[in-house]
């Protein structure tokens, strides 16, 4: 297994001269690093705020147990021939292994009925037009319009990669196809299609993908997700921190550098100008180039200084937009190996009625209301290689979404030290998490060896989204509207990365980080991530 190659700011020379600085090592800004790095033989200085690299993509452990906390599954990656897979074999020069996840990638259960996602597009199809037969059309119609919707984000999303004279001239006819489907959100796309509410609550089981439920989400943002997934799963051989072990030496073998616990507080401006970064501990490094994988909100809000004209009307675009979902992770170490427990790399979406958005809106309002939405994965069976890292064992998360408003009285604690009316509160909902585990799963009754909780303020805490969102700018019909949100700032010699620049998701980010390095560079780098890589 490959070890995560970065150094802390405390052993670290951040002594120049540095082509390029990236704020966060997140997929984005860790596929903009590399991409710079090899196609540019840019030198690039990460900064991660965390003391561990690789954003949603690292793991932790615990003796015994080790967990990842964003990567849950990857479409697209297990023939060699797509152009996702071959997009990540680009990144890692074909380092990072797949492993395949079951034929049923997910299963949802609504109200107590099951139904299974079975990998293949025309057997889903089948499965579907099976357990609803009456609705044979609407299916039919419903997959014609997710592909239609995801090849269409393609062009869209190259308004957002090419030269600004280009985008100024052809950007709206290149967004058209594309805002057909966005505008609309997942709810009204599938009633105009003539889909039953029970079809619909089906279709829709994945929506904590994500991070919105089908009367908020675009259609866009779905059909996106449900193409990426139709041919099955993978996870990475190793875990999820895998992908960022095997990216960075990419990164080192141009002169640049990843580092650790180095905190950026300010993005130094002059004359209009991006100039370097201001750390947290006041130090000053510079570069003629700055790339934030903190997120828009972050980027705009909280690096940025305040007295900036020129991000007056970005600022007050981004007001517009609520935070996307916050979550509970419970994270769950078991006695006992997935074979011996009888556990498969099978995903579980749980949900307590057909009415998603109804069932948000009730628990919002009543938290004491069944929980909307139950995830339900275990890692251990999904990796290959877990069983040699830790004989003997297993493990479960179980995820939840959750209003931060319930936290929002801790905002001003620190990590670990919240005070016994914190930990009395985040323990009801461990047990309550759970709970929901041993009802699904009462094989696992008698063998939790351990149970630990990450909520909102968990979320803050390391990743630095101030409402412990997990999806950035949520992907709402308005979000595709707002033609400004992409690599492009306002501020010359500063770009975005990530997910706010594309879409959802670690490959979303995978794609944003494509697209600022290929302006950066002034080349279009899609092609050349998806072509095959020399045979060695």
């Amino acid at each position: 297994m490959t070890q995560i190659s970065s150094t802390p700011l405390q052993k670290a020379s951040l002594n120049g001269p540095w082509d390029a600085i990236v704020i966060g090592s997140g997929m984005g800004g860790l596929t903009a690093a590399a991409l710079l790095s090899l196609h540019g033989k840019k030198r690039v200085l990460v900064l991660e705020r965390h003391y561990v690299a690789g954003g949603y993509t690292h793991t932790f452990a615990r003796p015994g147990f080790s967990w990842d906390v964003g990567v849950h599954y990857i479409g697209q990656v297990a023939n060699p021939s797509d152009q996702v897979r071959r997009a990540y074999d680009h990144l890692t020069n074909g380092q990072l292994a797949w492993a395949p996840m079951p034929e049923v990638y997910d299963r949802t259960v609504i109200a107590g009925k099951a139904f299974a996602f079975i990998r293949g597009k025309e057997r889903l199809r089948a499965a579907l037009k099976e357990r609803f037969p009456q609705e044979s059309g609407a299916i039919d119609r419903y997959f014609k319009a997710v592909h239609a919707a995801a090849r269409s984000s393609a062009f869209y999303y190259a308004e957002k990669a090419v030269p600004a004279p280009v985008a100024a001239l052809l950007g709206r006819l290149l967004r058209a196809p594309h805002l057909r489907w966005a505008r609309q959100t997942t709810r009204q796309a599938l009633r105009r299609m003539g889909i039953s509410p029970e079809l619909a609550a089906v279709l829709t089981a994945q929506w904590g993908d994500y991070g919105l439920t089908p009367g908020a989400s675009s259609f866009a943002v779905h059909a996106v997700i449900v193409e990426h997934y139709l041919e099955g799963a993978s996870y990475p051989v190793g875990g999820a921190d895998q992908i960022a072990a095997t990216i960075i030496p990419q990164i080192e073998r141009a002169g640049g550098m990843v580092v650790t616990s180095a905190e950026v507080a300010q993005i130094m401006v002059q004359s209009g100008k991006a100039t370097g970064v201001k750390l947290a501990d006041g130090q000053r490094v510079e570069a003629p180039l700055v790339i934030s994988d903190a997120g828009a909100a972050n980027t705009f809000f909280r690096l940025l200084p305040e007295e900036l004209p020129e991000l007056a009307q970005m600022r007050a675009k981004l007001r517009t937009f609520a935070p996307s979902m916050a979550h509970l992770n419970l994270f769950v170490g078991l006695q006992g190996t997935s074979t011996e427990l009888g556990l498969s790399g099978t995903q579980h979406w749980i949900y307590p009625e057909s009415d998603h958005d109804a069932a948000m809106q009730r628990f919002r309002k009543d938290p004491s209301a069944p929980l909307p939405s139950v995830f339900i994965s275990f890692p251990s069976a999904k990796d290959p290689e877990f069983e040699q890292r830790h004989p003997g064992h297993a493990t479960a998360e179980v995820i939840a979404p959750i209003p931060y408003e319930l936290f929002a009285h801790w905002a001003g604690t620190g990590w670990m030290k919240r005070g016994a009316e914190y930990e009395a509160f985040k323990q009801q909902w461990a047990e309550r998490l759970t709970a929901e585990l041993l009802h699904h799963f009462p094989q696992l009754e008698g063998r939790l060896a351990h149970v630990e909780l990450s909520t909102p303020l968990s979320t803050r805490h390391f990743m630095n989204f101030q409402h412990g969102e997990i999806y950035g700018i949520p992907a709402t019909p308005a979000r595709y509207e707002f033609r400004e949100l992409g690599a492009r700032t306002p501020i010359r010699g500063l770009l975005l990365t990530g997910a706010d620049v594309t879409g959802s998701g670690v490959t979303g980010a995978l794609y944003g980080g494509a697209v600022a390095a290929g302006l950066a560079l002034g080349k279009n780098l899609m092609g050349v991530l998806h072509k095959p890589l020399p045979a060695s």
